[in-house]
């Protein structure tokens, strides 16, 4: 029962308040292509003007992170796909989320410790942070990376609330999930352009004026 109850939680915090963050964070990062440079900044101050934003962040990202994370590796590495004898619609979405899941922990880990730590640590600030992403994504090989992380993240998110809506009962016969996998299909859509436009819109030459100053910044402070 005590590993019923933690999958459970496990997937209440997929739903709530992660799947959340993860639209809020795409909204946000689409400022960079419709607001551009001061567009982009404008949505980053108004996100760390909230009252309490490092309990907020604490409480509603950091820590069901972590929880929904690791219960996730630990659910990924007891799994037990047997697509080599049934190759259905729900045996893939099984593998998929599981692969996906591990895929989108590691890139999510490298991307907060590349962005969000590195303002901790005082490399950058929250100003400069269009900058700093153009420094990453005009990488070939990061840039490829973030694209496959994307790709992943927003998969396991939308494939996960067809999932949650399945196990805690919500569409139950076949016509409703499968109207609910059209509309999961569609919100992984939407949510994966709108993160490729605001990649794209990081490797402009817009953001590439904060990125000279930050590279000078550090260059001198390294020197």
């Amino acid at each position: 029962m005590k590993g019923y109850y933690a999958r459970k939680v496990h997937s209440l915090l997929g739903l709530v308040p992660l799947s959340l963050f993860l639209i809020e964070h795409a909204i946000t990062n689409y400022a960079a292509f419709d607001g551009g440079q001061e567009g982009f900044r404008d949505a980053v101050r108004t996100l760390n003007d909230l009252p309490l934003v490092f309990f907020l962040e604490l409480f509603a990202i950091w820590l069901p992170l972590l929880f929904h994370g690791v219960y996730g590796l630990y659910i990924a590495y007891q799994a037990q796909p047997n697509l080599g004898h049934f190759k259905t619609e729900r045996n893939w979405r099984f593998v998929l989320q599981r692969v996906s899941g591990v895929i989108a922990f590691v890139f999510i880990i490298w991307h907060v410790y590349t962005t969000r730590f590195q303002i901790t640590l005082g490399n950058t600030t929250h100003d400069e942070l269009g900058g700093f992403m153009h420094n990453i994504v005009t990488q070939p090989g990061f840039f490829i990376f973030f694209l496959v992380g994307v790709i992943a993240t927003t998969f396991h998110f939308a494939n996960g609330v067809w999932a949650f809506l399945v196990s805690w009962g919500i569409t139950v016969g076949p016509r409703a999930q499968r109207i609910s996998s059209y509309a999961c299909m569609g919100l992984f859509l939407i949510v994966t352009t709108l993160f490729m436009l605001s990649l794209f819109a990081f490797r402009g030459e817009e953001f590439a004026d904060t990125a000279s100053v930050i590279t000078t910044t550090l260059q001198t402070l390294i020197g």
